[in-house]
């Protein structure tokens, strides 16, 4: 079950790619080792752009918004970005509702924010 947790990050046509491995990301502990995951991986690679690909994932605790801002930040100090792909509609919502729908930029496809990121 272990392996069906946490995130998954890559690098892939010039940007890191972040790929919840879970429908749900909810657990404290999961976060928490995905944010430290993530974290490393910035540190090692010092990516400028990088996709949150929310394909999969059909529920997640607000700590997820948390982790989100973190990492936005994190980037912002080199002139980085982050994006979210494929996020389904009713999570979306918690974006609006919380004016992050302004904070991020969302694309309705790993594809399509690749495309966005390499032409902006």
């Amino acid at each position: 079950m272990d392996e069906e947790m946490g995130v998954e990050v890559t690098n892939e046509s010039g940007a890191a790619v972040v790929v919840f491995k879970s429908a749900s990301v909810s657990e404290v502990e999961v976060i928490t080792t995905a944010s430290k995951q993530i974290k490393a991986f910035i540190d090692e690679n010092k990516p400028n752009k990088m996709i949150f690909d929310f394909e999969s994932v059909k529920f997640f605790s607000s700590q997820v918004l948390g982790l989100l801002l973190d990492i936005r930040s994190k980037l912002k100090t080199y002139n980085g970005e982050v994006v979210i792909s494929a996020i389904n509609p009713q999570l979306h919502r918690v974006f609006k509702i919380t004016n992050l729908d302004k904070v991020f930029r969302f694309f309705p496809d790993k594809e399509s924010a690749f495309q966005a990121m390499n032409t902006a």
